[in-house]
């Protein structure tokens, strides 16, 4: 018995601790496993193991193990190979300890080790209980789920199921009318034959129905018919059933059609995925626009220093240019993710589309042309435009690079009345369809066109991400992404947009000139990024107001205590304070004192409605417009 053992029945004995749920947690690290054991060991009865070969035989000597919590990094087996491992024998849940830099090993887990979801060190103690909670309470649904499908197998001619049993020659001697109406016969015309007598059988079934008979083994097979991409699949259970004597009389055979089930598991598991990689998405986010917002802001503050040198003017230029694809990318990254950052709201999609005309002949180059069929009098659809414009754009490269030798894209809309999808709320949709006569897509591969990091292009052609971001546009819209494709002959992909209460909003353009300060203003900069609090600060002096900065919340708090300002400019993800405690903080003491909140990652904290909030990377004018109005 191992010592993690010991120590779960230490104090409550063995009876208390087993009416509690189990979870085992694996670490290398004797003080993460303390850490974790005082965490959890009021709610659940804690398992320890610092070797993951040693959890491995935990796990198959504690069946009754609801959540498994692994460290990603120790010697001998990684985390995600173990919960890989675990997998094959075990139905605990999965949590993968790592951080943010460990993407490949988040990815490996979750696509083999089947993890809900990885929480990062060092941990927020509230975040991983309520990880491991859910985890918990899907586990034992999942329990409780497998229970029900056990009596459901109970039921005879009131159930579902196609049901039968035949004697040890394989004739009906009972079925139900499900059974005898998939052979297209009544239950009268089907008794004392064999299948085989009744309509072609396929080998394999005739042949498992043998087996079962001369092996007296419970059988459970997953069975498909038809067309990869439209099987129909069911699930087959045979069991022999012994006469007094204990030879096999007869075999009961229960079919069930689990099509419905396995679309629904396919979607569950792509749902779990795209939460798992969102959050990863939102740890990327939060990092890399801290650094792009220092890299454009240093490079839109060094322009006028080589102001006369048209050589390092252009390589200032490059350098922001990809500075802006990484932004592009972190957006795109953020938009299959269960984010909330979009600015929905009423749009002429006809307009948009035509406004794209110049775009499309930039970006698809001459071997293709872009045909658009556009329906009169279409509604508004409420929808971000920005994130539409790239969607449309993405499917038109996609649509481009299936033509190799040209061809014509076609971009559609019209309207769609939507009425018996059981995820979407019934009424009008505006469609938006793109449709390609390229090279299509294989069954087996279009299955898996959304998930996210999911790519047929060679190396450097493709990120995998740009169908996931047009899957992710349609699920946050609340509308609808449906693919269809026939090898050889082309793609048609259509997004179902929700219509807009109201007209679509004109698009008013912004000045483009910087607004510099109306009055003598000091603002206190706050991040505990020192590149990102500099370059920030920078553009404040820049626009002609004073500035002091602080490398914390704490700092802040320190400095407002002994000196007067007109406006605090905050990061929002900081150690110890966030950006909204401080806002919290700074309306309680000085109600006067306007905050705005920047932030690479809005969902990282929740932020309260009425405070004014700017996204990183920003450009100065868009900084300076938004202190212009907060010191109105």
């Amino acid at each position: 018995m191992t010592h993690g053992i010991q120590d779960a029945f230490r104090e409550d004995g063995a009876g208390l601790a087993a009416n509690r749920g189990t979870i085992l947690a694996v670490d290398d690290e004797p003080d993460i496993l303390i850490a974790l054991e005082d965490l959890f060991e009021d709610a659940y009865r804690v398992l320890t193991s610092p070797k993951p070969a040693e959890a491995l035989e935990i796990l198959r000597a504690e069946p009754d193990i609801a959540v498994v919590i692994s460290d990603q990094r120790m010697p001998g087996m990684t985390g995600d190979a173990l919960l890989a491992e675990a997998r094959t024998f075990h139905d605990a849940q999965a949590i993968l300890l790592t951080g943010y830099a460990d993407i490949t090993a988040v990815i490996a887990a979750l696509n083999r080790g089947g993890i809900i979801g990885y929480v990062t060190k060092p941990w927020d103690a509230g975040l991983l209980r309520g990880t491991v909670r859910t985890a918990f309470d899907r586990h034992r649904l999942g329990r409780d789920l497998a229970t029900e499908r056990a009596l459901l197998r109970g039921l005879l001619d009131h159930a579902d199921e196609a049901i039968s049993f035949k004697d040890a020659d394989g004739r009906f001697v009972r079925l139900n009318a499900r059974k005898a109406a998939l052979l297209g016969r009544s239950v009268a015309d089907s008794l004392g034959r064999r299948e085989v007598d009744l309509g072609p059988v396929a080998a394999a079934s005739a042949a498992a129905d043998v087996a079962a008979i001369r092996s007296g083994e419970v059988g459970n097979v997953l069975v498909s018919e038809g067309p990869a991409g439209a099987e129909r699949w069911t699930q087959v259970v045979r069991v022999p059933i012994r006469d007094a004597a204990g030879a096999v009389a007869h075999l009961a055979t229960i079919e069930r059609d689990v099509t419905e089930q396995k679309s629904l598991e396919a979607r569950l598991r792509q749902s779990d995925k795209m939460q798992a990689l969102g959050t990863l998405a939102g740890g990327i986010a939060h990092d890399f626009n801290n650094l792009l917002t220092a890299i454009l802001g240093s490079l839109e503050l060094a322009v006028p220093k080589v102001e006369g040198q048209p050589r390092v003017q252009r390589l200032i230029e490059n350098a922001r240019g990809a500075a802006e694809r990484g932004a592009s990318l972190t957006k795109r990254l953020l938009s299959f993710s269960r984010t909330h950052d979009l600015h929905a709201r009423a749009t002429d999609v006809n307009a948009l589309i035509t406004g794209m005309s110049d775009l499309f002949g930039r970006s698809l180059g001459g071997l293709v042309s872009v045909r658009t069929d556009l329906a009169a009098d279409l509604p508004a659809a409420q929808v971000d435009p920005d994130q539409l414009e790239l969607a449309v754009l993405n499917l038109c490269i996609n649509a481009r690079d299936a033509m190799p030798d040209g061809g014509t894209i076609v971009v559609a809309t019209d309207r769609l009345v939507i009425a018996d999808d059981p995820d979407l709320a019934p009424g009008a949709y505006v469609r938006v369809s793109v449709t390609d006569e390229g090279s299509g897509i294989p069954p087996e591969i279009l299955k898996r066109v959304c998930e996210p990091f999911f790519t047929t292009k060679a190396v450097g052609q493709g990120t995998g991400l740009g169908l996931a971001m047009v899957f992710g546009l349609a699920q946050q819209s609340k509308g609808r992404f449906n693919i269809e494709s026939t090898v050889g002959r082309g793609t048609r992909v259509e997004l179902a947009l929700p219509c807009a209460e109201g007209a679509a909003e004109a698009e008013v353009a912004e000045d483009a000139d910087i607004p510099l300060a109306s009055r003598p203003a000091r603002v206190l900069v706050v991040d505990d990024d020192p590149e990102v609090r500099h370059v920030t600060a920078s553009f404040v002096r820049r626009f002609g107001y004073r500035e002091t900065e602080a490398e914390s919340g704490a700092a802040a708090v320190a400095i407002l205590e002994r000196e007067a300002f007109d406006l605090v400019v905050a990061d929002l993800a900081m150690p110890g304070m966030s950006g909204v405690d401080l806002a919290n903080l700074v309306r309680s003491r000085w109600p006067d004192l306007p905050v705005l909140i920047l932030t690479g990652h809005a969902d990282a904290i929740e932020i309260p409605e009425d405070l004014p909030v700017l996204a990183k990377p920003f450009q100065s004018a868009e900084l300076a417009r938004r202190l212009s109005a907060l010191l109105t």
